[in-house]
C-alpha cells in the first residue's frame, strides 16, 4: 500500500469526526434584546399628536367627536429602524371603538396596543330639574331628579343628547319634547350604524336645595350646589365664628341645568371658613372646611449652588437636594450646560443659565427640573421628575431672558424643524401618581412626560421662540382637570429646548432664569 493512502486512511476518519462534532456545535451568543416600539402613528382625521407610550407600548389616538371610531384609517407610522408590523393590519380601515393589538417584531415580539379616545360632550335636562343628571355611559342609563310634587307623568326636555353629533337619536328630542317619567323611558342612538339603546329614568328629592361639597384649595374653595334649575341659585360663605354671610358673586357661579359650582376667591390661607348653598329662600346645610398653605419651591431663587468636580448642583453644598438637572450626563463627556450666573434681574445674587450644546455626539438641551437625575443609559438620561407637594397653586410666575437660536439638529421624527427657531420653555403640573414621574430619553424605552396622562391633574406652559435681550417677566395659568383630587408631586422644569428631550435645537440657544414664584388666588 502507497504511504499518501495510509495517510488518507486516517486522516479521513478525522475529517469526518470533525465534521460530526461540529455540527453539534450550537450557536448560543444571543440576538440583541432592543424593544420594537412605535415612533410616530397617525390616523386620518385625528386631533392632536398620537400618545405613544413605550413602557406599557400603548398607542393612543384622539379623535374628533363626528369621527367615525369604528372605521378608522391608519395614514401613517414609523418604527424602531429595523422592526417590523407582524400580519400588519392597516392596510385596511380598523376599528378602534375597543382596542386592537399588533405585535412589532425585532429579533423578538413585542405586543402593541392602539386605542382610541373620543370625547363625546353628552346631556340631558329637562324642566324643572333638581341638581345634575346622571349618565351612566358604559350602562346607558341616564337619572335625571325633580322636585317631588312634579307632574312625572309630563316630564318636558330642554335639550337632549347622548352620543357624537354624527348619531341620529329616536325619538328626537334635540329640540325638546316630552315623555312620561313614570316608568322607565328608552331612547336608541344610531352611530354610524352602530345602535345604543339608553334608559331614562325619572327621580324625586324633597330637598329644596344641597350643598353637596367643597374642595378647599388655600385662597380658593371651589363649591357644589344643587336646588331646581331657574331659581335664584348660588353661596354664601364666612370665616368660622363669624355672624355675618357674605354672597358669592353671580359671576362666580356656573350652572347646569340645577347644579351650580361657586369658586370663592380672595380667601386667607390656614384659615377656617363656612358655605352653604341657597335657592330663592331655601337653604342647604353647612359644611366647614380650612384653607391650605402658601408653600414656595425651595431655591426657587436659584442662590445655592455648588461644583462636584465638574457637575454644577443647584444646591447648597451641604443642603438638600430639590432641583436636578442634566448635568450629570452632559459632563459625562463634556461640561454642565446648566450652571449658575450672576446675570440677574436685580444685579445681585444668582441665576440659572441653561445653554444648549452640541457635546461630541449628541444635542443637550441646557435644563433644570424638580425631582432628580437617577442614571446615564448610554448617551441617553433616566430622571426622576417631581418633589413631594400636596398643595394648589393656581399660576406660576418667574423672570426670564433667551437668546434664540436656530435648529441645526434633530430627532428622526422632528427632521422637518431643521432651520427653525428654537423654542424654550418652562412648564408645571401637579400629579397625583404613588412615585415621581419617569424620564428616559433613550428612543428604545422612552418615556416622555404626557400633559394629558392620567396621573396629570393640573398643567400650564410657557413658550417663547424670540431672543429677549432683557429680563421680563413670564406668568402662566395651571389648567385643573378636577378640583378635587389633591396632588402628591409638583413638577415644574425649564428647557433652552423645547425638544431638547429628543435631542432636537440649536446649539446656542441660551435661557436665563431667576425667581419662581407659585401664586394661590386668581385675579
Amino acid at each position: 500500500m502507497r504511504k499518501d493512502s495510509l495517510s488518507y486512511i486516517f486522516i479521513f476518519p478525522v475529517l469526518c469526526l470533525a465534521a460530526m462534532l461540529s455540527g453539534c456545535i450550537k450557536n448560543n451568543i444571543p440576538y440583541p434584546r432592543i424593544q420594537a416600539n412605535f415612533v410616530t402613528l397617525e390616523a386620518s382625521g385625528q386631533t392632536g399628536t398620537t400618545q405613544i407610550d413605550t413602557v406599557n407600548r400603548v398607542a393612543t389616538i384622539t379623535l374628533p367627536e363626528d369621527a367615525n371610531i369604528y372605521s378608522v384609517r391608519i395614514s401613517g407610522y414609523s418604527l424602531t429602524p429595523g422592526a417590523h408590523i407582524v400580519d400588519n393590519p392597516f392596510g385596511n380601515p380598523v376599528d378602534l371603538s375597543e382596542p386592537i393589538y399588533v405585535y412589532l417584531e425585532l429579533y423578538q415580539s413585542y405586543l402593541w396596543s392602539i386605542t382610541a379616545v373620543q370625547n363625546i360632550e353628552r346631556y340631558f335636562e329637562v324642566s324643572g330639574q333638581m341638581g345634575e343628571t346622571a349618565i351612566d355611559v358604559p350602562g346607558h342609563r341616564v337619572v335625571v331628579y325633580v322636585r317631588s310634587g312634579t307632574d312625572i307623568k309630563e316630564i318636558s326636555v330642554i335639550r337632549a343628547k347622548l352620543a357624537s353629533t354624527a348619531a341620529t337619536m329616536t325619538p328626537d328630542l334635540l329640540e325638546g319634547g316630552t315623555f312620561d317619567g313614570s316608568k322607565p323611558f328608552t331612547i336608541t342612538t344610531d352611530t354610524y350604524g352602530h345602535k345604543e339603546v339608553w334608559t331614562v329614568y325619572v327621580q324625586t328629592v324633597e330637598e329644596a336645595v344641597t350643598t353637596v361639597s367643597v374642595d378647599a384649595w388655600t385662597c380658593v374653595a371651589w363649591v357644589q350646589g344643587q336646588g331646581e334649575a331657574g331659581l335664584d341659585n348660588g353661596f354664601e360663605y364666612r370665616i368660622t365664628g363669624s355672624e355675618a354671610w357674605t354672597k358669592l358673586p353671580e359671576s362666580q357661579v356656573t350652572h347646569n341645568g340645577g347644579a351650580f359650582t361657586g369658586c370663592i376667591m380672595h380667601l386667607l390661607p390656614e384659615t377656617s371658613y363656612e358655605v352653604r348653598a341657597y335657592s330663592n329662600d331655601n337653604y342647604g346645610s353647612i359644611l366647614s372646611f380650612t384653607t391650605g398653605k402658601e408653600l414656595q419651591v425651595p431655591n426657587s431663587d436659584f442662590e445655592n449652588w455648588w461644583l462636584d468636580k465638574r457637575v454644577w448642583c443647584p444646591w447648597a453644598e451641604d443642603g438638600e437636594p430639590y432641583w436636578g438637572t442634566g448635568n450629570q450626563g452632559a459632563a459625562t463627556v463634556g461640561q454642565s450646560n446648566t450652571v449658575p450666573t450672576d446675570d440677574t434681574p436685580t444685579g445681585t445674587g444668582r441665576a440659572a443659565k441653561l445653554e444648549t450644546k452640541w457635546i461630541v455626539v449628541k444635542l443637550a438641551a441646557g435644563n433644570i427640573f424638580t425631582g432628580t437625575y437617577i442614571r446615564t443609559d448610554g448617551t441617553n438620561g433616566v430622571l426622576s421628575f417631581g418633589r413631594p407637594f400636596t398643595e394648589r397653586p393656581v399660576r406660576v410666575q418667574g423672570m426670564y431672558k433667551y437668546t434664540g437660536a436656530i435648529i441645526d439638529r434633530a430627532s428622526n421624527e422632528f427632521k422637518n424643524l431643521i432651520g427653525q427657531p428654537d423654542t424654550c420653555s418652562v412648564w408645571a403640573a401637579l400629579i397625583d401618581s404613588d412615585e415621581p414621574y419617569e424620564i428616559r430619553t433613550n428612543p428604545n424605552n422612552r418615556r416622555l412626560f404626557d400633559p394629558d396622562g392620567p396621573e396629570v391633574i393640573a398643567y400650564g406652559q410657557l413658550l417663547n421662540a424670540e431672543t429677549i435681550t432683557s429680563y421680563v417677566p413670564f406668568d402662566f395659568e395651571l389648567k385643573y382637570k378636577s378640583t378635587s383630587r389633591v396632588p402628591k408631586y409638583l413638577i415644574i422644569c425649564a428647557s433652552a429646548s423645547k425638544y431638547g428631550d429628543y435631542f432636537t435645537g440649536g446649539a446656542g440657544a441660551t435661557m436665563y432664569i431667576d425667581d419662581i414664584k407659585l401664586v394661590y388666588d386668581y385675579k
